[in-house]
């Protein structure tokens, strides 16, 4: 039988309930939720059912939040017995201080407490060996199927149609949109698809042609016989023996994250492959897997050496590459998913209701959710294999600290540069980046050890950034930027788009390059990037590394919505980048190349440098006259080698992007993802100056030219004392923002952090860095060369 729905979410598990009920509070009424068996037949049922809120990450921190919220109003068994984290180590602790400090910028009263306190909130427990706590008190549990079925009841009483017993056959695409939902009970004609299919949103992904990379994760937790008559005890988690516990009536519920993990059905040959009748079932249990984990839990609660184990849950959860939710619009149009919650997604369930309802019906969510949007994934990651491989090494460091300048391991190397085998033979030491290995430093440079900064900014620290970072200022710097996302625009209407797009104005001469963010329509900034005409239909835009696949898809999306005849291609690949930078680059570059040297800053030029046909962008990012070089990527290492001849006699030194970043923190440089995003406009950002409000563009009406908040940049008065993100701003003793990026600035000597502010130069502020209130003062940007001759 055929019917029709506005909007069909497949899976009926707290994902899908979840959005399902909050689409409804948006007005959707024509709303149909599917299932393949039974509401929470997934992994729902499964699920332990902890709530916690803090999270590195601020976005997911605030929807977890609002969880909390939603769930005190359900009839679903929530319970807010608040959570307790444990520390066995010092580093731990300071892991803890920092994440007390964050959780202040969200007002959650997390407060560090005494072991002693600690066993008196979780009397079960034994205090050998743990150095410190902290507690939350509005953390909890909830039963996830109750849950379940308290939010599909308000999505029915909303107005939606929930339908179990229907599996999805198949989904069908026109002319780049989702237009139906063929299943076993008849085909359904819709306008949107939501995925929230949990461990099966793979496969239903690859209906549509579309990857989504998540990988069903084999994960297991006990429940003890009762031994006990504490009531309303905490969750306790301690991190440093993998192990996790939360009350179940008069026993217990102990899981983990075990470091020899079970991927289930997915192999680095083959995608996941579920069984057909895989609906409310569990795993066989898989006792030997579990046995460090069951050890650890002795250690911490030693009641569990001898009581009884009732059963011993084994349930697939969905994981993803990088342990964040796979949220968003995809490739085709209408077609949405919500997957791969990571084994926290009863937490997340009210939140990613709330953020993909809204980015339904408005047509962007109201958060900044890129490190979650499902676009963020490269190409790289229609491999099983690197899926698989990256999926397992997140699960099996689920807990581990996670230290700035932490690098991934698996799958690499993969995308290299034309002048790989150059770094990695001077002693570079890389980064990876969307699957890019980057030069971070090179080993081999000299430097100062005494600058090293204090606690967790000085971990993966080395003195050759220091030496990289002066070197550029006072001789010149060569970075190797060629995993520096490259997007070619070209058509008829190529122009216009981008004038509706972009804030500034970038149709302009040929050769003219454009620095310029495109904005949502709530003015926030959406991407950052440059603009350089190539000819009258012909654009090259350049963004950063990881940034690539979200501006490539926001702009394909705002061309299909204008109708616009373009052609929109990333050509990351095809192009190597070279940067040279610094007061003797012209010196350089000018004894390579027979073409004049004498064209402006932000304009481009085509030169031949040694032997290599070039295109030369008179850009900086770090404050210095110089020019990023591209070539077509076949002569990447010998322009790399060239540049490098020419420039020892003069004082080149190679650098990496740790330099980079210090360098564009003394110039005051924005970085998007973390100083501006989709929730700052370019006003607060202090960009106005690239917004030119006499054209009609995308966000303009959005926009207010004084805002109340702007981001400024804050020195502190403890050069070593370094804030890294999401440290507590304090004004007049009250925390009124966070740090959005933060570091060293080694020209200028002092310790530098952003934040926005309601707040003139002059002001007086304090910045919690690892427990301490650091005081720093509010200071008139740029720090260094505020006449900007330097570029010139």
């Amino acid at each position: 039988m055929s019917d029709s729905a506005r909007i069909v979410i497949i899976g009926g598990g707290v994902g899908g309930a979840s959005v399902a009920y909050h689409l409804t509070l948006l007005g959707e009424r024509d709303v149909i939720l599917l299932d393949r068996d039974e509401l929470t037949s997934g992994s729902t049922f499964h699920s332990a059912g902890l709530v916690g809120q803090l999270r590195a990450d601020p976005t997911l921190t605030r929807m977890n939040q609002y969880s909390v919220e939603l769930y005190r109003t359900l009839d679903a068994g929530w319970t807010e017995c608040g959570g307790i984290k444990l520390a066995s180590t010092p580093e731990r602790m300071a892991e803890i201080r920092r994440q007390i400090g964050w959780a202040r910028t969200f007002g959650l009263p997390l407060e560090e407490i005494s072991v002693a306190e600690a066993a008196e909130l979780f009397p079960l427990m034994s205090t050998e060996g743990v150095v410190g706590a902290a507690y939350l008190p509005t953390d909890g549990q909830i039963d996830p199927s109750r849950l379940c079925y308290a939010l599909a009841a308000r999505a029915r009483e909303g107005g939606a149609r929930v339908r179990t017993r229907t599996r999805v056959l198949g989904l069908d695409v026109t002319d780049g949109r989702v237009t139906g939902v063929r299943t076993d009970q008849g085909d359904i004609a819709c306008e949107v698809v939501v995925n929230c299919g949990g461990m099966f949103a793979a496969e239903i992904g690859r209906m549509a042609g579309v990857r989504v990379p998540i990988v069903p994760m084999s994960h297991q937790y006990v429940v003890t016989d009762g031994f006990h008559e504490h009531r309303d005890l905490p969750t306790l988690r301690d991190p440093d023996l993998l192990v996790y516990y939360r009350q179940e009536v008069s026993g217990l519920v102990m899981g983990g994250y075990e470091r020899e993990c079970a991927p289930w059905t997915a192999t680095a040959a083959s995608h996941d492959a579920i069984p057909a009748d895989f609906n409310g079932r569990l795993l066989p249990e898989d006792w030997p897997r579990l046995e460090e984990i069951f050890d650890n839990s002795r250690l911490r609660v030693p009641a569990m050496a001898d009581v009884g184990i009732r059963k011993l849950i084994n349930g697939p959860e969905a994981f993803t590459p990088d342990n964040e939710f796979c949220l968003g619009e995809t490739e085709v149009g209408g077609f949405y998913v919500a997957a791969g919650f990571c084994a926290h997604g009863i937490a997340g369930a009210g939140g990613i209701g709330k953020v993909m309802a809204e980015w339904i019906v408005e047509g962007e969510p109201s958060m900044d959710l890129w490190h979650m949007d499902v676009r963020r994934f490269g190409a790289q990651y229609r491999s099983p294999s690197y899926t698989l491989a990256r999926a397992v090494e997140n699960y099996e460091t689920y807990y581990d600290i996670r230290y700035p300048g932490d690098e991934r391991r698996a799958g690499r190397p993969l995308r290299v540069s034309p002048a790989y085998s150059w770094h990695r033979g001077h002693g570079a030491v890389f980064g990876e980046k969307s699957g890019w290995e980057r030069v971070n430093h090179y080993g081999s440079d000299a430097g100062d050890g005494d600058e090293r900064p204090r606690g967790w900014a000085g971990r993966n620290w080395s003195p050759a950034i220091g030496a990289e970072h002066r070197a550029t200022r006072e001789a010149a710097g060569l970075f190797d930027e060629s995993s520096f996302a490259k997007i070619e625009l070209t058509g008829q209407d190529a122009a216009a788009l981008l004038e509706w797009v972009c804030d500034n104005r970038v149709a302009r001469a040929i050769g003219a390059v454009t620095y310029t963010q495109a904005l949502n329509r709530r003015g926030g900034i959406e991407c950052d990037f440059t603009v350089t005409r190539r000819g009258e239909r012909e654009f090259l835009i350049v963004t950063g590394t990881a940034f690539g696949s979200h501006d490539l898809g926001w702009l394909r999306k705002q061309a299909r919505l204008r109708g616009a005849d373009v052609r929109i291609a990333d050509v990351t690949g095809q192009y190597a980048c070279f940067a040279l930078w610094g007061p003797r680059a012209r010196d350089i570059l000018g004894a390579l190349t027979p073409d004049p040297l004498g064209f402006p800053f932000m304009t481009s030029r085509e030169l031949t440098v040694g032997d290599v046909p070039v295109l030369a962008l008179r850009v900086t990012f770090v404050g210095e006259l110089g020019w990023e070089l591209y070539c077509s990527s076949e002569y990447g290492l010998a322009l790399w080698e060239t540049l490098w001849r020419a420039g020892e006699p003069h004082g080149l030194v190679a650098g990496g992007y740790k330099a980079i970043d210090s360098l564009r923190l003394e110039k005051g440089y924005r970085v998007w993802g973390a100083d501006i995003g989709p929730e700052t406009t370019p006003y607060e950002a202090g960009l106005g100056f690239c917004v030119k409000m006499d054209k009609e563009f995308l966000g303009r009406e959005a926009l207010d030219p004084r805002p109340k908040r702007r981001l400024r940049c804050v020195t502190l008065g403890d050069p070593r004392a370094v804030a890294l993100g999401n440290e507590p701003v304090r004004v007049d003793g009250e925390v009124a923002a966070r740090v959005t990026s933060g570091g060293y600035g080694y020209t200028v000597g002092s310790s530098i952090a952003y934040a926005y502010l309601e707040a003139e130069p002059g002001t007086k502020v304090e910045i919690e860095v690892e427990g301490t209130w650091v005081p720093g003062t509010v200071v008139k940007e740029p720090l260094w060369d505020p006449a900007g001759e330097r570029v010139r």
